[in-house]
């Protein structure tokens, strides 16, 4: 989506004065600059000149009623992974972008390298033959230590399952390794196996997961995500 957006608007903070003083550093006319997604979609969908669309980068739990209150207002949604933090949110959503006519994009940032797309036609082309074993892992190390309780503010909300969801790491960094193996092989996945395990203790969430894979036509997988595995 490289240029092809201005940024003209923003609900840049959860607080007012936070989302003004962003919005300034970014040149955003301070009247477009809002305390709230609320806010911004209600003003937005009354200008003749607003947005087209809107970027959805928020922690996951807030996911869903940002991106109702655009797509009730017939504005376009670009979301981060997750959708939604469970199916049923997912599905409300996919009806109100179809009674509005407007389009909800999920993104999975890696699919647009340019590595990754020459390997997925690669795999079209027939240059690897027949796919048997698919492997692919996402390996972190910055939740090695307990940091989401030194308040580390990206870890707070990523291993708190009231806002991240009910997936760690399998929901943070698994989500993207599991969705370069389906673009790039184009396999259909007919069932899993997933170990998913807490190493620090304490931790409310999944920080390592091993998932064993089963595809269409007998081809087999691993995947692997962990966020603490330093080195």
């Amino acid at each position: 989506l490289d240029d092809r957006f201005d940024l003209v608007a923003g609900a840049l903070s959860s607080t007012q004065e936070r989302s003004i003083a962003s919005g300034c550093e970014l040149g955003l006319d301070p009247s477009r600059t809002y305390g709230s997604y609320r806010e911004m979609a209600i003003r937005e969908a009354r200008l003749k000149d607003g947005i087209e669309a809107v970027s959805i980068v928020t922690p996951n739990h807030l996911h869903y009623d940002a991106a109702k209150e655009f797509l009730r207002r017939g504005i376009h949604v670009i979301c981060d992974k997750p959708l939604t933090s469970n199916l049923t949110d997912a599905k409300k959503l996919k009806k109100v972008a179809d009674e509005n006519g407007v389009l909800f994009i999920l993104t999975h940032n890696y699919t647009g390298y340019p590595m990754v797309r020459q390997a997925r036609e690669m795999v079209r082309d027939g240059d690897l033959g027949q796919i048997r074993v698919v492997q692919v892992e996402y390996a972190q190390e910055w939740l090695t230590q307990a940091v989401e309780q030194t308040g580390a503010k990206q870890a707070m909300w990523r291993t708190d399952p009231s806002q991240s969801g009910a997936g760690g790491a399998i929901g943070d960094i698994g989500t993207h390794a599991y969705n370069l193996a389906d673009f790039v092989t184009g396999l259909t996945l007919t069932s899993l196996a997933a170990d998913l395990d807490s190493f620090v203790g304490g931790r409310r969430l999944d920080d390592n997961a091993h998932v064993m894979l089963r595809y269409e036509g007998g081809a087999k997988g691993m995947l692997w995500c962990s966020q603490v595995a330093p080195g």
